[in-house]
């Protein structure tokens, strides 16, 4: 379903059971379950319920598109000749990339040389600080081959409004490409919800 290997699944479910939303049973009927209730379980770790945890997913991603608004706005005031190469590269690189791994590198690259262009190392931390919390210590973005075909339109334009000094269409754009992840979690929210129910 998440089109991700084997070893990204154990990984991610292993930062998910560390950070109390997950919790995993051996043997027979066991499994990696959502946790549901309230309290400390057998390990003593509080557990949290699901809404809870998607409020506080939700809050963290319109903090992060915020930023990345902020971050756009002002890397399209203040970017120099070096931030558009990089930015220019890095958006070459996406478009270039044969696999889900040189993707994600790609477009790493690009946002990083976007919130540096604002030439304000705070910016330039919490924008990565806001990406690994919404990816859960990853410092990928979910990855779809619908994601990468939005991209594909999106970081162009992005790129170039940074570079023009369109601070305004800057933003805009950078508030709807952030908006991909968020989609993306919803959705797959929207999923367990309902297999919860039907479960």
């Amino acid at each position: 379903m998440l089109e991700v290997s084997r070893t990204t699944v154990r990984e991610a479910l292993q930062r998910l059971q560390v950070t109390g939303y997950v919790t995993t049973r051996r043997g027979r009927g066991g499994g990696t379950f959502v946790r549901t209730g309230r309290g400390p379980d057998a390990d003593g770790m509080i557990a949290r319920t699901l809404m809870p945890a998607w409020a506080d997913l939700t809050d963290l991603l319109d903090f992060r598109r915020l930023v990345e608004e902020l971050i756009a706005r002002t890397a399209a005031e203040r970017r120099d000749d070096r931030d558009v190469a990089l930015i220019r590269a890095a958006v070459s690189d996406y478009e270039s990339a044969a696999d889900r791994y040189a993707s994600s590198l790609a477009d790493h690259a690009l946002h990083h040389a976007i919130a540096k262009a604002t030439h304000n190392a705070r910016l330039v931390d919490l924008s990565a600080q806001a990406r690994r919390d919404v990816s859960l210590g990853f410092d990928a973005e979910p990855y779809t081959p619908r994601v990468r075909h939005r991209a594909l339109h999106q970081h162009p334009l992005l790129a170039e409004a940074v570079i023009a000094g369109q601070q305004e269409a800057a933003a805009q754009i950078a508030a709807e490409h952030f908006s991909l992840t968020e989609e993306m979690l919803r959705d797959l929210h929207a999923r367990i919800e309902l297999d919860r129910k039907e479960g």
